[in-house]
């Protein structure tokens, strides 16, 4: 960031799973806070448009110089009920799949738990992949909560619970990234404060969302509470080398990128 600028551009996601990390961080001294979808995030950060995103953990590899902050970020220890699989048909019969096209980080773990005979079939952005003559679709964010807790679900695959089955490890869905250039010392308190005082609004955002979209109680009280962990602490870096390793055998990121993390201090 140059000395110039004392604005820090922020952006974060406009899903349930992101408040417990940036709640009242538009209310911090000098910092701008913006909401997109993951994919228009990584974007911006790549345009230089931002300074730290909310985005994919995937493009913590895709590109050198990004550092991140260490533990505070989007994961999960099996299931994650906001990215989900929907299925037409029993998952071996899978030949095509609709892909969200807000996502990078659940494509590149679908693409890295199932067989490369799958037809990944991308969505115009604002479309909606179930309309997609396919064999499934998958689906992110507070769209694929409301439709997996729904009455008469379609049947899912849930990739974080294969994942951590497979692994041990948990998935680290996303990041807190920050582009190179950026001096992000004097704001990293402000970050702190924010967990702090999502995580206390946790049961509250909880209810507030499964009276808001009909659902249960229960479940929206587990999805944020128990299936989300936004400080993994020492199991986040173990998690991210792992799929890191997965993807670029895929060939979804260049091997060898490894992206540094930053300290966030205690409040």
């Amino acid at each position: 960031m140059s000395a110039s600028r004392t604005t820090l551009r922020v952006g974060s996601v406009p899903y349930l799973v992101a408040r417990p990390l940036d709640s009242g961080l538009d209310s911090e001294t000098d910092i701008k806070l913006s909401h997109a979808v993951p994919a228009e995030l990584v974007a911006a950060l790549r345009a230089g448009e931002l300074d730290v995103a909310l985005v994919s953990s995937v493009e913590s590899f895709r590109r050198p110089g990004y550092r991140y902050l260490d533990g505070l970020a989007v994961a999960g220890r099996g299931q994650v009920s906001s990215v989900q699989l929907f299925l037409r048909r029993p998952l071996e019969g899978l030949r095509r799949v609709a892909l969200d096209p807000a996502s990078r980080t659940a494509r590149a773990l679908c693409q890295c738990l199932l067989p490369d005979s799958i037809e990944w079939l991308e969505v115009e952005p604002g479309s909606d992949p179930r309309r997609v003559p396919a064999d499934g679709w998958l689906r992110i964010g507070d769209a694929a909560l409301r439709e997996a807790l729904a009455p008469a679900a379609p049947p899912t695959f849930n990739p974080s619970a294969v994942w951590t089955e497979q692994t041990g490890h948990i998935f680290p869905f996303a990041l807190w990234i920050v582009r190179p250039g950026v001096d992000l010392a004097p704001f990293l308190p402000a970050f702190r404060r924010a967990r702090e005082r999502g995580r206390l609004a946790a049961p509250q955002l909880a209810a507030q969302a499964a009276a808001q979209w009909e659902l249960p109680a229960d479940a929206c009280r587990r999805y944020l509470l128990e299936e989300c962990l936004f400080e993994p602490g020492p199991e986040l870096h173990p998690a991210l080398e792992a799929f890191a390793a997965r993807a670029a055998r895929s060939g979804l990121c260049p091997s060898g990128q490894e992206p540094t993390p930053i300290s966030v201090p205690r409040a």
